[in-house]
C-alpha cells in the first residue's frame, strides 16, 4: 500500500462512515451514493451483477438504503413491499424491533468472543434449539452461511458412519461451496467446477424407490453410503413438493441401510412452511438437520446443524474442532439474534401466521389463475414458501418487472423466471396482502397483452 493509496482509502472510509452515521442525506449525497454504487459494483464487485439484477427492473440502479418490517426503501424513500424476503431471511420481517433490541443490548456488552473462554449464549441457543427441534436432535454446531452448514453436515455424516458416498436429488440446491455444490442437482452450477466430490449419486426427487436402489447398488458392490441429503421442499428448483409419505419412506430406507439422513431446512425451516420445521409435516426425525436464513431473525447471519446423539461420535468429543472451527460461527451477536428470534416466533406463533397467510395468498392466486389461465399456468406452496408458474421464462420476467414497477419485490428461482417465488415476511398485514394481489392482477394483465396469451 502506497502512501497515496493509504490517504485515499482513509478519505473514502471517512466519507462512507459519514453516510452511515448520518441521520439524513442531502440530495448531493444521494446522487453520490447512486453513482458510486454503480461504479464500485462494475469495478470492484462484478461487472455482471447489475445486468443480472435487471431481472426485476430495466433500471439496475435502485439503491437499497433502509428497511422496516414489510418494506425496504431506496435512497429516495420509495417503499417496496417485500415478497421475496431475502429468499427466506425475513420471516420475522425487516429489522424486527424485538430482535433488534436484543442485538443492540448484546452489542453494548460484547460483540465477538475470545475464542477461548466459554461463551454462554452459544450454549443457551443450542439448548433452546434442542427443545424446538424434532425428536432427539441435540448437539449443535453453528456456522455463518448455508453452504458452510451443509459442509459440516456432510463431514459429520462421514465421521459418524464411516461411509464415503452421498445420495442427493436432481434439482437440489444446497449452496455453492465445493461440497455443497457437489450435492447440487443443477448442471449450470456444477459444470465449471468438475471434478467435484466424486462419491455422489443424484436420484429423482420424490422417488423413494430410486433412492433405495442407488443405496442398495452401492452397498452391493462394496461402497458404503454416508448420507442422504435432501430438502423437505426444493425451493430453488421451483418450490417442488414431494408426494405424501416420501419422507417417511426415505427415513425407513436410511434406517434399513444404516445411512445418515440429512434434512436441509435452511429455507424451509423456522416456520416458513407452516410448521416450525417442514420435516414435522410427516413426523420424521433426521439424523442431521441444517438451518439458517430466518434463524437470525433478518438481523444477523447465523446458520448451523443439529444432530442426534448417535452422530456425535467419540472423535468429535476427543477433538471438538475436527468438524470445523469457523472464527465467527456462533458469535454472541448472532446467537443473541437467534435466541430472540425463537422467542418472537414462539410468542407470536409465527408458523401459524405463515400457514394462514400462505393459504390466503394461494386462494388469491387461484382466482387469478382462473382469470388469466394462459399466463399464470400454475402455483404451489406450503405456508409462505410459494411459487407461481408461467408458460415461459420471458413471461415470468415480465410479471416480476411489472410487480417491481408497482413497488413489489418478487424473483425467479435458479436464475429462471419460469417459476417466480412469493416468499414474504410472516408479519405481512392483511391489507398489504390484498395490495400485492391487486398489483399482481395488473401485472398479469400486462403480460397477457404483451405476449398475446
Amino acid at each position: 500500500m502506497t502512501e497515496m493509496n493509504k490517504a485515499k482509502a482513509l478519505e473514502e472510509a471517512r466519507r462512507v462512515v459519514g453516510y452511515i452515521e448520518s441521520e439524513s442525506l442531502s440530495e448531493a449525497d444521494k446522487t453520490a451514493i447512486h453513482d458510486d454504487s454503480i461504479k464500485n459494483f462494475n469495478e470492484n464487485v462484478n461487472p455482471g451483477w447489475l445486468e443480472y439484477r435487471k431481472s426485476v427492473s430495466d433500471d439496475a440502479a435502485f439503491i437499497e438504503w433502509t428497511d422496516s418490517e414489510e418494506h425496504f426503501e431506496d435512497l429516495h424513500g420509495t417503499q417496496f413491499i417485500d415478497c421475496l424476503g431475502g429468499f427466506g431471511i425475513y420471516t420475522c420481517g425487516h429489522r424486527n424491533p424485538a430482535i433488534l433490541k436484543t442485538v443492540k443490548a448484546q452489542l453494548d456488552k460484547y460483540a465477538l468472543h475470545s475464542q477461548e473462554l466459554v461463551d454462554p449464549l452459544r450454549g443457551y441457543l443450542a439448548n433452546i434449539l434442542a427443545m424446538i427441534t424434532p425428536g432427539d436432535l441435540q448437539y449443535c454446531f453453528f456456522t455463518n452461511g448455508g453452504a458452510e452448514a451443509v459442509e459440516m453436515a456432510l463431514k459429520l455424516a462421514r465421521l459418524a458412519t464411516g461411509g464415503r458416498w452421498y445420495i442427493s436429488t436432481v434439482g437440489a440446491f444446497h449452496g455453492k461451496s465445493m461440497g455443497a455444490i457437489s450435492m447440487g442437482g443443477k448442471g449450470a452450477y456444477r459444470e465449471d467446477y468438475v471434478p467435484l466430490i466424486q462419491q455422489v449419486q443424484h436420484v429423482e426427487f420424490g422417488n423413494a424407490d430410486a433412492m433405495e436402489a442407488a443405496i442398495k447398488n452401492l452397498q452391493t458392490v462394496g461402497e458404503k453410503v454416508a448420507g442422504v441429503i435432501i430438502e423437505p421442499i426444493q425451493g430453488e428448483a421451483g418450490v417442488q413438493i414431494p408426494p405424501e409419505g416420501y419422507f417417511k419412506k426415505v427415513r425407513e430406507i436410511c434406517d434399513k441401510y444404516d445411512v445418515a439422513l440429512i434434512c436441509d431446512e435452511i429455507q424451509t425451516g423456522m416456520g416458513r412452511c407452516g410448521t416450525m420445521w417442514r420435516v414435522e409435516h410427516e413426523g420424521i426425525v433426521p439424523d442431521i438437520m441444517t438451518y439458517g436464513k430466518a434463524f437470525g431473525g433478518g438481523v444477523m447471519p447465523i446458520t448451523g446443524i443439529i444432530a442426534r446423539p448417535k452422530m456425535w461420535v467419540e472423535k468429535l468429543i476427543d477433538n471438538p474442532w475436527i468438524l470445523g472451527s469457523p472464527t465467527f460461527g456462533g458469535n454472541p451477536l448472532a446467537c443473541s439474534a437467534a435466541i430472540s428470534t425463537i422467542k418472537f416466533m414462539l410468542e407470536n406463533d409465527v408458523p401459524k401466521m405463515c400457514a394462514e397467510k400462505g393459504a390466503y395468498i394461494m386462494a388469491g392466486l387461484e382466482k387469478l389463475k382462473q382469470k388469466y389461465p394462459t399466463v399464470l399456468v400454475g402455483y404451489r406452496g406450503a405456508g409462505l414458501l410459494i411459487c407461481m408458474e408461467f408458460p415461459e421464462a420471458e413471461v415470468g420476467y415480465k410479471v416480476t418487472k411489472g410487480m417491481f414497477e408497482r413497488h413489489v419485490m418478487t424473483a425467479g428461482t435458479l436464475v429462471n423466471a419460469k417459476t417466480v417465488r412469493i416468499e414474504p415476511p410472516a408479519v405481512l398485514k392483511q391489507e398489504t396482502m390484498d395490495e400485492v394481489l391487486a398489483k399482481l392482477d395488473e401485472a398479469l394483465a400486462d403480460a397477457k397483452k404483451e405476449f398475446n396469451l
